[in-house]
């Protein structure tokens, strides 16, 4: 039977390093404890916000400081629980700092409703008096758009207090899937070296790539089967979920949950609508992208438990992590040296969190702080989609960098909407670097496999995902029940819609309970706004040379220093526009129709 490695007998090279953020436990105690103290020293402004040029910039900064040591303080205990979510000592300092952030957040609560009763000419005038506070120029502005949606100091205080409450169905939902959910094993194909195979959270999808189509349906029905048991358990947290949305975003004077999402960031509601409508424009590419499927896998009816298949019909050739890594490094040389090294540097300095273990979190992300260096957890499956995970978060790790060497702290916390063309842009690095060097006829088709499956993955799917979160969101504010059957139905339905050539059955349904990121509203859609900006920058970057290099480059460094559909501008991609959606799912159709002539 195939297991797990334990934690202790992953080599340290393969391990981030968390001592670089606090040597020790008793050094993150000694940190939690003073940012504790700092934290009620805000209060000493309130009422005050306002009175003077010097005053204001005293309480910005002070608001600052504080919220970067907190972030720290949270970000290690988080990356510590993450890697093994069973541990109950990190579970603890989990909470410990996630309370810490409510209370900070709570007793910084007053500054913007205080900061909301300036006119933009009295805070210019604030300027002239202490030009330091040019700083927070954007910032402001940003607060006093939001004024319509700010409640009195009071109401803030209250929602501050309440966020750590309004956020637990996914706390809850995390502890249950990740530390608390036993998947079944299953017998292992024919000839394989083991007798039977572990599912797991981070290997499920890699299993639905082995060639024995007996072996897939056993793997899928399993997996879902395990999700039934517990269907009632994840619809009512997801139900709840929900439930906190629209009643936050009715608190603050919004129509709908959607609207109070997208207005964050300032992105219109039309930029969604506009990504659904041209999906669906162009929905019967995907349907050939599987009918293809169903003619590379020489079967009749393409099942659920087929379509992460690749179309080369195998699983592809193992590549080694460090493998990867030099792959990654060399495919980055279009954005200059300076870019290069750095990533390579990050690698050798322990950046990464590599191998699965057990416990540890599912999935991949970029973490760390504006006062340390990135952090990426992955979960390295020695295959092509891992050595692009990769890629993927050095992009997000990246564009953190550039901006704290540009920005000031205000402005480290860029928006998704941003962060996921950052990611992509490696992708797609990747993909033309690989099909431009590498001569083995096989493996280039998998790298062709590999972006189509990204383009389905990311655009589609991820436009399938933001149109569920939409209905459930609506029909919780037209007061009809989010049951486990509606919820179902809804899936169900969607589902149908993206993958019409395939058979649609019953457990595909329950495909929803599976998906974290349903407990952040309203951030999928950005994964496919990103993957088509990043084609776009990248098919100018290569026509274009280091100039558009630069551009790009310059968008990273902005960090949040003007709204995201600004910051793209800079980089030469409108996303009000369907013009970079369509141009990326033109070259998933070029694509597509160059690995239908291999076949033909």
């Amino acid at each position: 039977m195939s297991s797990v490695s334990e934690r202790s007998e992953v080599d340290t090279e393969y391990k981030w390093d968390l001592e670089s953020i606090y040597a020790t436990d008793d050094d993150w105690e000694d940190a939690y404890e003073a940012v504790s103290e700092r934290v009620d020293e805000l209060a000493d402004y309130e009422g005050r916000t306002t009175e003077d040029a010097e005053t204001l910039l005293e309480v910005l900064e002070l608001r600052d400081e504080i919220m970067r040591e907190v972030s720290t303080v949270a970000a290690y205990a988080r990356m510590r629980r993450d890697e093994d979510t069973t541990n109950q000592q990190y579970q603890a300092l989990t909470a410990r700092s996630q309370s810490l952030a409510a209370d900070a957040q709570s007793a910084a609560s007053f500054i913007d409703p205080e900061l909301q009763e300036l006119t933009r000419e009295e805070f210019d005038a604030m300027i002239d008096d202490e030009p330091t506070l040019e700083t927070y120029d954007h910032y402001v502005d940003d607060v006093l758009r939001m004024k319509p949606h700010t409640r009195s100091a009071e109401v803030e205080e209250l929602l501050a207090d309440l966020s750590e409450v309004t956020g637990a169905t996914g706390e809850v939902y995390n502890m249950l899937s990740n530390a608390d959910m036993a998947f079944p094993t299953v017998e292992a194909p024919e000839g394989d070296e083991e007798d039977a195979i572990e599912i797991t959270q981070s290997n499920f999808t890699n299993l639905l790539k082995r060639p024995d189509r007996d072996f897939r349906r056993r793997v899928y029905e399993a997996y879902f089967d395990e999700w039934e048991s517990v269907r009632n358990t994840v619809a009512a947290s997801y139900k709840n979920s929900v439930k906190a949305d629209v009643k936050t975003a009715r608190a603050r004077n919004y129509d709908t949950a959607r609207e109070a999402a997208l207005d964050g960031p300032n992105v219109p509601v039309d930029v969604y609508d506009t990504l659904v409508d041209t999906v669906h424009d162009n929905i019967d590419k995907l349907h050939h992208h599987a009918e293809l499927k169903e003619r590379a896998l020489g079967v009749d009816d393409l099942q659920m438990w087929d379509v992460y298949m690749p179309l080369t019909g195998d699983e592809g050739p193992d590549l080694e992590y460090d493998q990867a890594t030099e792959h990654v490094v060399d495919a980055l040389a279009p954005l200059g040296e300076e870019y290069q090294s750095r990533v390579a540097e990050g690698l050798d300095s322990r950046w990464v969190d590599v191998y699965e273990n057990e416990g540890k979190q599912s999935g991949a992300y970029s973490g760390g702080t504006y006062d340390t260096q990135p952090f990426i957890l992955l979960n390295y499956q020695n295959d092509i989609s891992s050595m692009y995970t990769l890629a993927h978060e050095l992009g997000h790790s990246m564009h953190s960098e550039l901006t704290k060497d540009e920005q000031p702290y205000i402005y480290s916390n860029y928006e998704i909407f941003v962060a996921e063309v950052a990611s992509t842009v490696n992708e797609a690095l990747l993909t033309n670097h690989l099909l431009e060097t590498v001569d083995d006829p096989e493996f280039r088709k998998h790298v062709l496999n590999e972006f189509l499956e990204r383009v389905r993955s990311t655009l589609y799917r991820q436009t399938l995902f933001a149109e569920f979160e939409h209905e459930a969101h609506r029909l919780e504010e037209a007061g009809e029940p989010l049951t486990a059957d509606r919820l179902d139905e809804l899936y169900r339905g969607l589902k149908a819609d993206y993958y019409e050539p395939a058979v649609i059955d019953d457990r595909i349904a329950r495909e929803w309970m599976r998906i974290p990121h349903f407990y952040r509203a309203f951030y999928v859609y950005q994964y496919a706004t990103g993957i088509s900006a990043a084609l776009a920058i990248v098919d100018d970057v290569l026509e274009n040379g280091q100039s558009a290099a630069d551009d790009y480059l310059e968008f990273l460094r902005h960090g949040s220093r003007e709204y995201p559909l600004d910051l793209l501008r800079i980089a030469g991609v409108d996303m009000s526009s369907s013009g970079p959606i369509d141009r990326a799912l033109e070259s998933y159709g070029q694509r597509l129709a160059e690995f239908e002539s291999l076949l033909d």
